[in-house]
């Protein structure tokens, strides 16, 4: 029952229909190395080719997966430099990834690894999102044109200018013109716009 949970996520108040003292038993599975414990109250259930060994889910499905146990997959899109992640245009791993939540809620710490999970308040339902494979499942993704105007409007969000310069140099190939306007016309995003044409020269 519980791999069956989007993300393959669980915390404790997901398990007490199954569990009648939930956080025993799920710290009891940890220990048998069938759950990974990702942040407090946070755990995805281990692939069944990796239970026993030191594996762990990558940085932006395991911010995914502590989304979508809070808000659920339709409300959970990953964006900016973990988008870029996702896309291909960033090659190394980062400290912090980055996702899109309709609620103001705190950043997180995790525990299996130093990094944090940076959670932004957006109306999710306007972002130009895809679903994107990850090592845990399928997670809506802000598209190419979206992600190059996020990276462009909060540039040092999870990461330095230089990464989100680079990422969007990257992304730029992939995009639609005509889609980057149209986003940017839709969400007010004309000086974004503006200043990822002299960023990273566009059109150039």
């Amino acid at each position: 029952m519980l791999a069956r949970r989007p993300l393959h996520a669980v915390r404790p108040a997901d398990a007490a229909a199954v569990y009648a003292h939930p956080r025993q038993q799920l710290a009891r599975l940890e220990l048998a190395g069938v759950l990974h414990r990702i942040a407090n109250g946070h755990y995805v259930v281990v692939p069944h080719e990796h239970v026993g060994t030191a594996w762990l889910p990558s940085l932006e499905a395991a911010a995914a997966a502590i989304s979508v146990s809070d808000v659920g997959l339709e409300q959970t899109v990953v964006m900016g430099v973990s988008a870029a992640r996702l896309h291909h245009a960033i090659p190394r791993a980062l400290g912090r990834a980055v996702v899109a939540v309709p609620r103001q809620r705190a950043a997180l710490r995790l525990r299996d690894r130093d990094a944090h999970v940076v959670f932004v308040r957006r109306d999710v339902a306007r972002l130009a999102a895809e679903l994107v494979g990850t090592d845990l499942g399928r997670v809506l993704v802000t598209t190419p044109e979206q992600t190059v105007l996020d990276l462009a409007h909060r540039p040092t969000l999870g990461t330095s200018e230089q990464v989100a310069r680079d990422a969007a140099r990257a992304l730029l190939s992939r995009c639609e013109p005509a889609e980057l306007d149209r986003i940017a016309g839709q969400q007010r995003l004309g000086a974004t716009l503006r200043r990822l044409d002299d960023w990273v020269g566009r059109g150039a």
